[in-house]
């Protein structure tokens, strides 16, 4: 469906709502500062660095806009300077990327401009190395020669660049020292060297500590201890074919599907030259999403991969023999991208009000964005032909919508823009987001009170229509649902009327008792579709008109008199009568009567 796009008053009014997502282009102004800076901290004077005059920012209803609607920054309401917004952390911002940038835009709506800017996050050196366990075993056997190098389990450490793990150094010992290995995905690992020949029959057993530093000031450090079994003679480890592997599996594999298969081999016989395939430092990521066979070597999807989540996978596969001795290789695992999401649209600036006669105006700023990479995320962005409107590219991936010439409403009072978004890839994705109505308006009640005359009498079930409240917004952000106070006797069911009009009625749930209960006061709620959801009431007033239901009662049911012998006829013995007459009905013409009567014995003596 397209947007309704109205002119009324010599305006067109423009309703639109979407739920979008931008990526940022190139910067021309950057601003630094160090993760978990207090919020508040002054970072930049916006209006200097923007060459602008004072109070101009506020004048021309300046916004700080960043991705995902997230608002890292924001401007100071009195000084307009640019503040922190919150206190940022780096790792979880951006993880292991360095640098970590986050971009925004600073928004002028009148006159409309827009400055592209970023944000960069320096890392403080806040986490220490960390090593997956507190302790490791190797198996060296006691005819290994000197020189012989054992891989040992990495530690990790969150911070980036100078502050993230530079070494190891291990506990003085006389038979070993380590090397801190520099690997080609920028990751640093322990190996430990053997320097001189292990004898059983003396140490069997070795305790060293193992320890990894960081970069910064003062560095920071984290342990492990390394137990070091001394094995006799199985004197040949096993080998892999190839120390490091690379292949790559597109992102769209089914589970199941073989990654690679890993093969070693050991030169001794019997039980010290039977294999079992193992991770050997797996992380979550990795176990989640593969599996090994521990007797081929195979390397099998457990899940589906995602390229926009992961893109790449160091699986560290370790082979050990039936003797304790044990060989590693990596395979390096790139996930390749499919096009498999459709581009985004978000929002940044709407302008409600378009007057006619007013061309080249500036109707909507928007962003889009796409997951995908290569020409799966390259975008083409459209509207439909022969409308009065164009899109203007403002800078990467940021269009604005305006008027291409004047509007005349005597013309043309209502058109339809799709805005439609469509990739490069193979096959083609879009995305097409019509200009819809914003959620404006309240609903609103004619009246503030409702009169409501019921009868006591009246069968629980019976159902009241109430006025409708009116809502100058439409589709969703129309009036959708009613609700009322809660109380003892009534409950509202909703109806649609005709052209898509809901209306509310009062559905009676128990008898009503004027004589307990003569009126009722409930609020009427009216609910729109929109979000946040907007709302009206009115006061509901119920009069509980009286029927004939209570019988008249002597105030005692038996009454002594004392009467002279000589009294007149018809005053031997009485026969009081007490008579209750109701009045019920509408005004004077429509009234009746109706009597009850109750009698009490009266005793003369």
């Amino acid at each position: 469906e397209g947007i309704t796009l109205k002119c009324v008053s010599m305006q067109v009014m423009i309703f639109i709502t979407l739920i979008l997502s931008w990526e940022a282009g190139s910067e021309s102004i950057r601003y630094s500062v160090l993760e978990e800076t207090e919020s508040g901290t002054f970072v930049a004077n916006l209006t200097k660095d923007l060459g602008l005059r004072m109070g101009e920012l506020a004048a021309r209803g300046a916004r700080v806009v960043f991705k995902g609607n997230r608002q890292h920054l924001r401007l100071d309401p009195d000084t307009c300077d640019l503040l922190l917004n919150d206190k940022l952390d780096r790792e979880e911002l951006c993880g292991s990327t360095e640098p970590c940038v986050l971009p925004f835009q600073v928004l002028l709506e009148n006159p409309f401009q827009l400055f592209q800017a970023a944000l960069v996050i320096r890392d403080v050196n806040d986490h220490a190395p960390e090593f997956p366990a507190r302790e490791m075993q190797l198996k060296i056997s006691e005819i290994t020669i000197p020189g012989k190098v054992f891989p040992l389990k990495m530690a990790q450490d969150l911070d980036a660049g100078s502050n993230g793990l530079q070494s190891y150094i291990i506990s003085s010992n006389p038979h070993f020292h380590i090397l801190t290995r520099n690997r080609k995905d920028g990751r640093k690992s322990p190996e430990l060297v053997l320097d001189k020949a292990l004898d059983r029959e003396e140490h069997p057993e070795l305790r060293l500590t193992l320890t990894a530093l960081d970069g910064g000031s003062p560095p920071r450090s984290g342990t492990t201890e390394i137990q070091i079994l001394v094995l006799d003679s199985n004197d040949n480890a096993p080998e892999f074919a190839q120390e490091f592997y690379e292949v790559q599996v597109p992102e769209n594999s089914p589970i199941g599907s073989l990654v690679i298969t890993v093969s070693a081999r050991d030169l001794d016989a019997g039980i010290h030259g039977e294999l079992s395939y193992s991770f050997f430092q797996s992380s979550n990521q990795v176990i989640q999403a593969f599996e090994v066979n521990t007797v081929t070597g195979d390397i099998r999807l457990k899940k589906k991969l995602d390229f926009e989540e992961i893109r790449s996978y160091h699986i560290e596969i370790e082979a050990s023999d039936g003797g304790g001795l044990s060989g590693k290789c990596t395979v390096a695992v790139e996930v390749m991208d499919v096009n498999d999401n459709a581009p985004e649209l978000t929002i940044s600036l709407l302008i409600n009000d378009i007057p006619e006669n007013t061309p080249d105006t500036v109707v909507a700023v928007f962003g889009i964005s796409d997951s995908d990479t290569g020409n799966n995320g390259k975008m083409m962005c459209s509207i439909q032909d022969h409308l009065p409107f164009l899109l203007k590219l403002t800078i990467e991936n940021f269009y604005t919508l305006i008027t291409e010439g004047a509007l005349d409403r005597e013309e043309k009072a209502e058109y339809n823009i799709t805005i439609t978004v469509t990739d490069m890839g193979t096959p083609r994705l879009k995305t097409e987001m019509p200009v819809i109505d914003i959620n404006d308006h309240s609903p609103v009640f004619l009246d503030r009170e409702i009169p409501l005359k019921i009868l006591e009498s009246t069968t629980p079930g019976a159902a009241f229509l109430l006025q409708s409240a009116q809502d100058s917004d439409i589709g969703t952000n129309n009036v959708r649902n009613y609700t009322i106070s809660p109380n003892a006797y009534f409950h509202i069911s909703v109806h649609n009327g005709a052209e898509g009009i809901i209306y509310p009625e009062l559905v009676l749930d128990r008898p009503l008792d004027r004589e307990e209960v003569p009126e009722l006061s409930l609020i009427l709620t009216a609910l729109d579709g929109g979000s946040p959801v907007r709302s009206g009431t009115t006061l509901v007033r119920i009069l509980v008109w009286d029927t004939n239901d209570n019988a008249p009662e002597f105030v005692q049911p038996l009454y002594k008199v004392q009467l002279c012998e000589d009294s007149p006829c018809l005053s031997q013995s009485q026969r009081w009568r007490r008579t209750f007459r109701k009045m019920y009905g509408g005004g004077s013409g429509n009234r009746y009567k109706r009597q009850s009567t109750r009698t009490a014995h009266v005793i003369t003596y």
